[in-house]
């Protein structure tokens, strides 16, 4: 891979980016980074983020050829230094090229929502790799898979990575053979520019609710709207949960660069929506079964278009919950755009498995473990009503927490969503406090919820010590729900990343130690 100035200035112009350059030479790039720890020479250094003049230096010592950046700093002088108005969109730009714009090989197709991504995104994963005969590339919060063999799946870092990354990974899924790719788009990389200039073949957008707002963050909900909105905006064909919030802005959002006939909306069947101008549902669904093992649902194409991707039937998911059907039903229609049958579907979405998804730990004495990624208010109401109907439970605790330095609105959110489903038992522990005292939050979480209907709760920050009180207060026939972390391996403490077992671990551990 390499890029050379000349191309490199005239991306820039294109797109109205560049403001001047200065020590001009002619040069070709053939490494890219932003972080000064993996420079090496013939480097094209951005200069990004949490960036400080001494990172720069420390590039121009490992053989750095130049930078770009939003102005210049001393301590790259001598380089050339390509001054721009948006580093972001610049390094999300140059980074495309470097890499030979590898999307362009492959069919995409990306996922926005509130909740429900990475659900979503698996289920879609699965139903292409039977398709395609596993030439599918997953961008999720949990992994990132680049090719069928180990070395190419690993943890991932950030829902969406850096640009330079993203097209990195993009290169290695298109050189190990992959046609497809399906990716989780946060609002955070549309906030920050990090995806600016890529396109979609297929884009989701599953709902819409308050959430990441704050501080560092997105500062109002019509900001977090907007940025979940681009995604549609640069989606060849876009696909619409039409009982998302804020539905007319979503459907006039995609309406404005897209035709008609490459929007497709879904909807539980029997739904009340206000369908602005001729807008027509194009599928529905209706739940058959659902139990805390799988749910089994019907879609039916309803419109013309529709009716051509040949999707019709019964489907069964083996992720309970009544609102993952949505999640399935996007995951159906996404894939069918890419060419895959109702066959796939139905052969390969009961055995999927997601960590920290509805993740079910059986006890013979201490009743069932769900773990799950609920980490905001509508989520965490939608878990505890789905458990409320389905089971003829005892006795019902939740532990949580709610993360710091970001996503203030999840504290009164999960204070509302307690006060009504009611839980027996409310245990307030650690989640991610980062800079702030995870005390304060639980305080303000439990400000917010009504003590005369959630009348027992508890606080213990050590979240392992809280797993097991809340394990060794139930019996057979309760439920315990660990909430909000799932599968993720640390605590984010003081700007560290503090290794944690996993929810998923502490609950197994502890379990087999009680019933030995």
């Amino acid at each position: 891979m390499e890029l050379h100035i000349t191309p490199a200035l005239a991306l820039l112009r294109e797109h109205h980016l560049l403001d001047h350059v200065s020590n001009l030479s002619d040069f070709t790039a053939t490494s890219v980074s932003y972080d000064s720890r993996k420079v090496k020479s013939g480097t094209l250094f951005f200069c990004k983020g949490n960036f400080l003049p001494k990172y720069l230096a420390s590039a121009k010592e490992k053989g750095a050829i130049a930078y770009v950046a939003e102005k210049e700093y001393p301590e790259g002088e001598g380089l050339p230094a390509i001054i721009v108005n948006d580093e972001q969109k610049a390094m999300s730009l140059l980074g495309a090229a470097f890499y030979g714009y590898p999307q362009n090989d492959l069919f995409i197709i990306a996922i926005t929502g509130t909740k429900g991504k990475t659900t979503t995104a698996y289920f879609a994963d699965h139903i292409l790799a039977q398709s395609t005969a596993n030439h599918i590339a997953l961008f999720s919060t949990l992994d990132r898979i680049l090719g069928n063999k180990p070395e190419d799946k690993f943890k991932s870092d950030l829902t969406t990575p850096e640009s330079l990354d993203l097209f990195h990974d993009m290169r290695a899924a298109v050189d190990n053979g992959m046609t497809h790719l399906v990716m989780e788009v946060s609002s955070q990389a549309y906030k920050k520019n990090r995806i600016y200039g890529l396109k979609y073949d297929v884009g989701i957008f599953l709902n819409i609710s308050p959430d990441h707002i704050g501080r560092n963050e997105h500062p109002t909900f019509a900001d977090y709207l907007h940025c979940k909105e681009q995604l549609l905006v640069n989606s060849a064909k876009c696909l619409i949960n039409a009982e998302t919030e804020k539905f007319t802005d979503v459907y006039y959002t995609a309406k404005a660069t897209t035709q008609p006939e490459d929007i497709f909306l879904f909807a539980r069947r029997g739904a009340n929506i206000e369908l602005p101008d001729n807008a027509q549902i194009d599928f529905e669904y209706r739940n058959d079964l659902e139990d805390l093992h799988e749910s089994e649902f019907e879609l039916t194409a309803l419109t013309e278009k529709a009716k051509q991707l040949n999707l019709d039937g019964r489907y069964k998911t083996s992720v309970p919950g009544d609102y993952n059907e949505g999640n399935a039903v996007a995951a159906i229609i996404a894939s069918g755009l890419a060419g895959a049958s109702a066959n796939d579907a139905v052969e390969t979405l009961n055995h999927v498995h997601i960590r920290g998804r509805m993740e079910m730990i059986n006890s013979n004495t201490h009743g069932t473990i769900y773990v799950d990624y609920a980490h905001n208010y509508a989520s965490l109401k939608r878990l505890l009503a789905f458990l409320k109907r389905q089971t003829n439970a005892g006795k019902v605790t939740v532990v949580l927490g709610a993360t710091g330095d970001k996503g203030i609105s999840r504290r009164p959110g999960f204070g509302k969503a307690l006060t009504e489903e009611q839980p027996d038992e409310v245990i307030l522990t650690t989640d991610d406090p980062g800079f702030e005292d995870p005390m304060t939050i639980a305080r303000e979480i439990d400000s917010y919820i009504d003590h005369d209907k959630v009348k027992h709760i508890q606080f213990e920050m050590d979240r392992e010590t809280a797993i097991k009180k809340a394990i060794d207060g139930s019996e057979n026939d309760d439920i315990v729900v660990l909430a909000g972390k799932g599968e993720d391996p640390y605590q984010k403490i003081n700007g560290e990343d503090v290794p944690y077992p996993t929810d998923v671990k502490i609950a197994r551990d502890y379990i087999n130690e009680l019933e030995k």
